[in-house]
């Protein structure tokens, strides 16, 4: 193989992406390369208006556009008003639960999960603390844990639990539907509305 430095970096960079390996990258660059037009200017493109445009919200942890100010009680980016927060690990989460259309109400992601190796300071990068804050300034009534049945998704539902136990609110857990050890951006639709159906009090 030539050396080319661009690509070789092209390829240690795609094949950090989920599900990819060095083999899957080369044929995506080559499948980019061969359709320069058509693909590769357009994907650098909105990469480039991405980096520009679009950051994680302080607050609530979703994408936002960076032209948009957050402030508690006055979320620019949900129309209605609601009394319950939908708590998930990551942003790909709450992209499946919407798509299931079961949950109406607030997403707050917190951006990883907590684990027993993780410092304090790894824990307040979760976004723990906004939570706090969106229940007292929100007026919620109910949070729903969505962490996934894995070790370090328990471990963060518990964290949290133990976090809002100085607050009235409601904390509820999704329930069965979920498998042990399961993801929930991996869960199809009717996992995922059994799961909050039957979602219990904690």
């Amino acid at each position: 193989m030539q050396n080319l430095p661009e690509i070789d970096n092209l390829i240690k960079l795609i094949s950090k992406l989920p599900g990819l390996g060095p083999k899957s990258a080369k044929r995506i660059i080559l499948k980019m390369i061969n359709n320069r037009q058509e693909i590769l200017r357009p994907l650098a493109n909105n990469l480039s208006q991405v980096i520009k445009n679009i950051e994680r919200c302080k607050i609530c942890g979703t994408l936002k556009p960076n032209t948009i100010n957050c402030e508690y009680n006055n979320c620019s980016l949900v129309e209605k008003k609601y009394d319950k927060i939908c708590v998930v690990e990551n942003i790909s989460d709450q992209w499946a639960i919407e798509s299931s259309s079961i949950f109406q109400g607030y997403y707050h992601i917190l951006g990883g999960t907590i684990s027993d190796t993780d410092n304090t300071n790894n824990r307040e990068n979760l976004l723990i603390n906004s939570l706090i804050e969106r229940i007292k300034n929100d007026n919620i009534d109910e949070v729903i844990l969505a962490t996934s049945a894995t070790v370090e998704g328990q471990t963060t539902a518990f964290y949290i639990q133990d976090s809002l136990k100085n607050t009235n609110v409601k904390i509820s857990k999704l329930a069965q539907g979920l498998p042990v050890g399961g993801e929930i951006e991996t869960s199809d639709d009717g996992t995922l509305i059994s799961a909050f159906k039957n979602r219990r009090d904690l």
